[in-house]
């Protein structure tokens, strides 16, 4: 037993064997292959004629990450740590979507989460410095969670503030039908996305919102230099953890 869980763990989770690597390349190809079922699905002609297929073929791709996640659940020294990792939790909610459409039906739409499995093939193709400089990038998110934050309530307090204003000085009679309405319009202007679907009239109405487009291009560039400052620090030397993969501790031999 123990002879055959350290064979499938190697051909799981280890690339740097030819068998390793094949089930890796496979599996890459179904995610992409049950990403594009999901996606012609949602066509309504091709839905229409190809329907029932579709179906069938998104329940066989289910059943083939059903059976491998448990497997490696079985082959993992710690099960419960791989199942609460972020690649387990992915591996669960590629599954999951199916079976929740049994009671909801629509569900199964939910299962493209599964291209997020695709992070796996920095490690099939030797590409680990990608990752590190993802962490890297994160340790910086978090080091900055601070500043985000007091941006953030920041954004919130003038966003409110200047629908309230928008909505006393235009009123419904030129979209602004609601504060909520108002401060979508503040957000939308400030980001200087613009979608157009409400505007200003009043000249005191358009000089507010000059002000406010004025102040989101400055605002726009905050944060990437507060993210930026931070990972311009010299990184920190990490100890050794747990395997992000397989749940195993660093340099762990399997049983």
């Amino acid at each position: 037993m123990n002879t055959l869980r350290e064979r499938l763990y190697t051909i799981i989770f280890e690339t740097d064997t030819r068998a390793g690597k094949a089930f890796d390349v496979g599996l890459i190809f179904f995610i992409l292959f049950s990403v594009l079922l999901v996606m012609l699905d949602s066509i309504p002609g091709i839905h229409d004629d190809w329907g029932i297929w579709l179906l069938v073929g998104e329940w066989l791709i289910t059943a083939l990450f059903t059976v491998e996640y448990l497997l490696r659940l079985f082959v993992t020294i710690h099960p419960r740590r791989y199942a609460s990792s972020f690649f387990g939790i992915v591996d669960l909610l590629a599954i999951l979507p199916t079976y929740v459409s049994i009671f909801l039906p629509g569900m199964h739409i939910l299962t493209t989460v599964r291209v997020m499995r695709l992070l796996r093939i920095f490690r099939v193709f030797k590409m680990v410095q990608f990752v590190g400089e993802g962490h890297q990038l994160w340790q910086a998110l978090k080091r900055s969670r601070h500043k985000i934050t007091v941006f953030l309530t920041t954004i919130l307090t003038v966003v409110v503030a200047v629908g309230s204003l928008m909505y006393l000085i235009e009123g419904s009679r030129s979209g602004f039908t609601s504060i909520p309405k108002s401060i979508y319009w503040a957000i939308v202007t400030m980001t200087t996305v613009g979608y157009g679907d409400i505007a200003p009239v009043t000249p005191l109405g358009q000089i507010v919102a000059s002000l406010l487009m004025v102040v989101g291009y400055g605002i726009i560039a905050v944060p990437t230099g507060i993210v930026t400052s931070e990972m311009m620090r010299p990184p920190v030397k990490q100890s050794d953890g747990f395997c992000p993969c397989c749940g195993r501790k660093m340099n762990e031999s399997v049983d």
